[in-house]
């Protein structure tokens, strides 16, 4: 029985029998549709242009749709150049206006093109859907040109349009607008599987893209829940955040994406290592800094006297928390500094960097005047950076530990598991769970440290959650023994640097162990599939991103330039459509050339699993909630027809 409120509040939207019956056909219409394509990415680690490109190209079913359409009556060069524009419309066009003695011809024609495109892109959505994505400026043009059937009575009419569109002088607008709504219509429903930010230059601008894409949702990465701490204003967080991106060179992003103030840390950087050539803290130059370059130097300065900041951090915050048990990390007290030697689990090591003027040896986890100063000016300045809390809300709100999509489970790192396969119980604030409610009660704490930290149950610093997530051994983000920061700035043995993944990530080649987990997560075990990212799967050592005979899908490929050479490919995407799942094995994304071409190397796409029946609408976590509109749609109905509710 559909409760007698619900219905008085329906039927102010459906007033009549009519008007609810209408909506019930269209409901019912639109289960009969092949569900959409979903596309699934992780670990993009910043790399705006790569993960751009893979939207615009639908990790390569773009071309093939070109390929299927034109094949006949296009030369592969002709087709290449089309799938380019796609891509990249605005270099495409800008190419052209150089190459074409006949501009406007090629305007007209690819207009027509793109026609073709697109209606083989949107056969899957009512004409509402499609309507809805079209933009604002050309919906009406656009729409007439996509549902143009009879040619023998508007072949003029269609004709015209094009021209009028060219005539008037907005041909080159319109080609970019249409090459988007494509792009738009390829990709229905799009998953982040963690890890936005940090090593690339601009995760600021991928975080902007993903803020006007019309349906995305994020499974939390360890790299982003650091973010999500510094956004807090933890200070173990920041100093994580600013130490990793300025070793990337990443200043760009930092103070003009972020406005992050580094003014403070250069200064005092400067003041006490001035005379310090800081040899191992030289940051890596993928990409160089456009705007805001900072000499190689004083960058090496800045990176090392923020890691000394966090290593101090870390330290208190790890005697607040013994249940975080990470006194093994607790290193600063165990060195030496009359020999330049360190105390580690198995050993000590000499140091290559002695120099530690902010260190006070009978207190060395103490902060100095000047670098608690430069902490609370960093704290204020990602507190008050208005675009950093808008991305944080932004992937808090269409975010979460992990998801479950369409009958599948979706989670960035691992469910902490026991040698023998168990769900390992795990203590955070004095609470003990494992498994699926230790992930459901981390997410709620996360949520709470950020948006009310008064009832969160964290002790000390809002956010050192997020920093136990980052790093911690029970986190299902991390997934490894420890965090070896310290080793690899400080001593140059190779085997110190070594962290050693949970048994997570050797039982997941059981398929036994992989049904337990959606099991665990209240999925069908027999249909469903994981998917996972955060360890980059080496596929030039032999490695394959299937694991458990078929039950889990490892989708970081080294999208990330920094992962590629131990990769040998630049990421997967996962795409699962009506009739199969499968996954694109990307190549390096290559800019675009001097000359205004651009190089494209099409990804290898292989069909990992083909469903016995095409999957429908109905068939789909959207699908159950339209079922249950249509339910109330027809109880109202009988309401209007017994009486119990007037029509209007």
């Amino acid at each position: 029985m559909v409760d007698q409120h619900l219905l008085k509040h329906l039927s102010k939207k459906y007033p009549n029998v009519k008007a609810a019956t209408e909506e019930i056909v269209n409901l019912s219409a639109i289960l009969s549709l092949p569900k959409g394509t979903e596309y699934f990415l992780s670990d993009l680690h910043g790399e705006h242009e790569a993960f751009v490109h893979m939207l615009k190209s639908a990790s390569g079913v773009i071309k093939s749709k070109i390929d299927e359409i034109f094949g006949p009556d296009l030369t592969r060069e002709e087709r290449e150049e089309l799938a380019a524009l796609v891509y990249n419309a605005e270099a495409e066009i800008k190419r052209r206006k150089k190459s074409e003695a006949d501009f406007d011809k090629w305007c007209k024609e690819s207009i027509l093109r793109l026609v073709l495109i697109c209606k083989s892109v949107s056969t899957k959505y009512t004409r509402s859907k499609v309507r809805k994505r079209l933009p604002k400026e050309y919906a009406y043009i656009m729409d007439e040109l996509l549902h143009t059937e009879d040619e023998a009575n508007k072949g003029n009419y269609y004709s015209q349009i094009i021209n009028t569109i060219v005539d008037c002088g907005v041909a080159e607008d319109f080609i970019k607008e249409f090459t988007e709504t494509i792009s738009n219509l390829a990709v229905d429903k799009l998953h982040i599987i963690g890890d936005i930010w940090d090593r690339g230059a601009h995760p600021d601008q991928i975080m902007d893209f993903l803020m006007k894409f019309h349906d995305v949702d994020f499974q939390w990465g360890n790299h982003d829940i650091v973010w999500m701490g510094a956004a807090t204003g933890n200070w173990a967080c920041i100093t994580n955040v600013l130490r990793m991106n300025i070793s990337y060179n990443n200043f760009d992003m930092l103070e003009i994406g972020y406005g992050i103030n580094l003014r403070p840390l250069a200064i005092m950087a400067e003041k006490i290592y001035g005379d310090d050539p800081c040899e191992f803290f030289k940051p890596k130059k993928i990409e160089e800094n456009k705007f805001d370059p900072v000499e190689e130097g004083l960058a090496a300065r800045m990176n090392k006297a923020i890691a000394i900041c966090q290593f101090k951090v870390e330290g208190q915050r790890i005697m607040a928390h013994p249940e975080y048990n990470l006194e093994h990390r607790l290193l600063l007290d165990k060195i030496d500094y009359q020999k330049g030697t360190v105390r580690l689990r198995d050993g000590v090591y000499p140091l290559r960097d002695t120099n530690f003027p902010t260190i006070d040896p009978q207190d060395p986890y103490r902060l100095t005047e000047d670098e608690t100063q430069v902490l609370n000016a960093l704290e204020a300045s990602f507190i008050q950076s208005e675009k950093l809390q808008e991305h944080i809300r932004f992937i808090y709100s269409h975010g979460a530990l992990y998801t479950r999509a369409n009958g599948n489970l979706l989670y960035h790192g691992c469910i902490p598991m026991d040698e023998e396969g168990n769900f390992e119980r795990c203590t955070i604030n004095g609470v003990t769970t494992s498994g699926k409610d230790y992930m459901d009660y981390l997410d709620r704490e996360v949520r709470k440290a950020y948006y009310n930290p008064e009832e969160s149950l964290e002790t000390g610093h809002s956010g050192d959650l997020m920093w136990y997530l980052w790093l911690g051994s029970k986190s299902p983000l991390f997934g490894k023994d420890q965090m070896t920061t310290f080793e690899r700035c400080f001593v140059a043995d190779k085997a110190t640097h070594k962290e050693y993944t949970v048994p997570y990530y050797r039982l997941i080649n059981r398929k036994d162990i992989c049904e337990k987990i959606l099991k665990e997560f209240g999925l069908d075990p027999e249909n469903a599939v994981i998917l996972n990212g955060h360890v980059p799967v080496k596929i030039k050592d032999g490695e394959s991103p299937v694991k458990g005979d078929g039950k889990l899908f490892i989708i970081d490929g080294g999208m990330s330039k920094a992962y590629q050479k131990q990769t040998g490919i630049a990421g997967y995407t996962f795409i699962f459509n009506s009739r199969f799942m499968a996954l694109s094995e990307h190549k390096p994304y290559s800019p675009l050339q001097p000359d205004g071409t651009q190089v494209f190397h099409s990804p290898v796409i292989r069909t990992v699993r083909t469903l016995k029946k095409r999957m429908l609408v109905r068939d789909t976590d959207i699908g159950d909630e339209l079922e249950t509109e249509v339910q109330e749609l027809k109880a109202l109905v009988r309401a209007y027809r017994t009486g119990r509710i007037k029509e209007k």
